[in-house]
């Protein structure tokens, strides 16, 4: 089995005592990670290396930042989601990684735009949801491109996206929300009727489940969450899909993300 997991750590440096611990204790193949907030000199390559773990990174200063974790192999292809060479913001990598027994595993850490505010004072949509909205564009062409290759692929990440009302504690609440608005929402459907496959809804199918909770309000201790961390597999990769979840124990940390890791196995 491969065991892969995506995860939104909101800051790689302030929570590198909780990350080590989760590799030491879950003990995944692959990790993708969102939100590292640093430079790539500035990544903890000597800690996660001693954990076992070939790094790569695509950062930036204070703000984005994603990466890979592999026990195996890292081949990178891409540092940056295609479609837009004057964006600067490091919201994506992709690269194979090769099994102990050969079976290659294309994957990509997204951290999707979030979006909000959606409005703009006049009312009209913001320059952020406009920016998110082209980001799902060019993610859905570069997934057709994906497609047509038909390499066994896994594209995890922060999708800033609650697909639909059960994935949100409140869905009044966050009718305008960029997370919920119903452009993004189509979009997101857009790439699920490509033919892809939400490893965590193949196996768990209950309403409410969470990825994220907020530090305000008491969000984690009365489960006010939120679903906006997913795996989507591509036909090849689902074929091999044999358990998924979400880890909920690193939440309930001291100094924890505000997101928690979702992960999916494969056979390998």
């Amino acid at each position: 089995m491969i065991k892969i997991a995506t995860w939104n750590v909101n800051s790689i440096k302030a929570r590198l005592p909780r990350v080590l611990e989760w590799l030491s204790e879950f003990k995944p193949d692959v990790v993708l990670l969102q939100e590292t907030k640093t430079i790539d000199e500035g990544f903890p390559v000597l800690e996660i290396g001693d954990a076992g773990y070939n790094i790569e990174v695509s950062g930036q200063k204070t703000y984005n930042g994603v990466a890979i974790l592999s026990k195996f192999p890292i081949e990178v292809e891409l540092t940056a989601l295609p479609g837009d060479e004057a964006d600067e913001q490091a919201r994506y990598i992709e690269a194979l990684v090769t099994g102990d027994k050969g079976a290659v595993v294309r994957v990509g850490s997204i951290y999707l735009p979030n979006g909000n505010p959606t409005r703009d004072e006049d009312g009209k949509d913001s320059e952020k949801f406009l920016y998110k909205l082209r980001w799902m564009d060019r993610l859905l062409a570069h997934v057709q491109d994906l497609l047509k290759t038909e390499d066994v692929f896994v594209l995890g990440g922060d999708y800033n996206i609650c697909p639909t009302d059960d994935d949100v504690y409140n869905a009044a609440a966050f009718a305008d929300d960029a997370l919920c608005r119903p452009e993004s929402r189509g979009r997101f459907r857009q790439l699920m009727h490509l033919g892809l496959t939400d490893a965590l809804r193949a196996f768990n199918t209950a309403p409410h489940l969470y990825s994220y909770w907020d530090y305000q309000r008491g969000a984690w201790p009365k489960d006010n969450g939120l679903l906006i961390d997913h795996l989507l597999l591509s036909p090849q990769a689902a074929d091999r899909l044999q358990g998924s979840g979400i880890d909920k124990t690193p939440r309930g940390k001291e100094k924890a993300s505000d997101h928690t890791p979702v992960w999916c196995e494969l056979e390998d």
